[in-house]
């Protein structure tokens, strides 16, 4: 099972971390510039760590070039949001 969720992607900050959700958008932090696919590497990484999954179970499918973003993730919607509020700092 795949979902897709929504995530607001701050670069550039001093630290990679995931603030929460707002809403149906999950807000992230990455000290990744927005170049060259560095910060969505960045977020997919996040992401991976925080689900308990490989960096490569997680994609950027929407929004490359743009701080929103979908991401598609390898469980469902309710179990990553539950996860992901946990690891919110």
């Amino acid at each position: 099972m795949t979902s897709r969720i929504s995530v607001k992607v701050v670069p550039g900050a001093s630290a990679d971390e995931i603030v929460g959700w707002i809403g149906d958008v999950l807000k992230v932090r990455v000290s990744a510039p927005p170049e060259r696919g560095r910060a969505n590497a960045a977020v997919c990484a996040l992401l991976a760590k925080a689900l308990g999954v490989t960096d490569s179970q997680v994609t950027v499918v929407a929004g490359g070039a743009s701080p929103r973003k979908i991401v598609e993730i390898p469980m469902s919607a309710p179990a990553a949001r539950a996860l992901l509020a946990a690891d919110a700092n």
